[in-house]
């Protein structure tokens, strides 16, 4: 296969440091900041957080469509140039999201009978996998950093519809939520 060079030099070290490292930081940051409101009032609905957060999921949906598309179409370059953007918009998504928690009150889910069940299935399943992914994401675009592409791929078999699924599940549980926000 023809592929690109990489533009990262391996230290496998250094990378486990880091990619762990930002995990555990994003993980905490996410459960500490979920639990805490600060009760500012803003001149501005902040459930727009949320509305922007699902429009971030559909576009990181697309992207990784489109890089699955690219790579199986040997187009190497794009398939890296979306992948990077799916991973700059999930660092965006993310600072969007704890602005929501921070400003948004918790919303309770108004639904009622299997669309209930639904709905905490969707949205649980969404959590974990969201919370567990990020440094197989990161260690998988490490591994396409540093030419390991066979690596890359092993990895990529497993992340990849992970990463969709957590993507595409943000949309549907942003719209099966909005009509309760207050």
């Amino acid at each position: 296969m023809n592929f690109p060079v990489a533009s990262l030099t391996k230290n496998d070290k250094k990378a486990n440091i880091f990619i762990l490292s930002v995990s555990a930081v994003v993980f905490l940051a996410v459960v500490v900041l979920h639990e805490l409101n600060l009760k500012i009032e803003v001149d501005f609905d902040p459930h727009i957080f949320a509305k922007f957060n699902a429009i971030i999921n559909g576009t990181v949906s697309f992207l990784l469509i489109s890089g699955l598309f690219f790579v199986k179409s040997k187009k190497y370059h794009l398939h890296k140039r979306v992948m990077n953007l799916s991973i700059i918009l999930s660092v965006l998504f993310l600072l969007s999201y704890i602005a929501h928690h921070l400003l948004a009150e918790s919303t309770v889910f108004g639904g009622e009978g299997s669309i209930k069940s639904i709905y905490y299935f969707i949205l649980v399943t969404h959590i974990i996998l969201a919370g567990l992914s990020l440094p197989f994401i990161l260690y998988t675009a490490y591994r396409a950093s540093i030419a390991e592409f066979g690596k890359h791929k092993k990895l990529a078999r497993y992340v990849y519809p992970v990463w969709l699924y957590v993507a595409i599940t943000g949309v549907i549980v942003y719209f099966l939520i909005s009509p309760y926000y207050v």
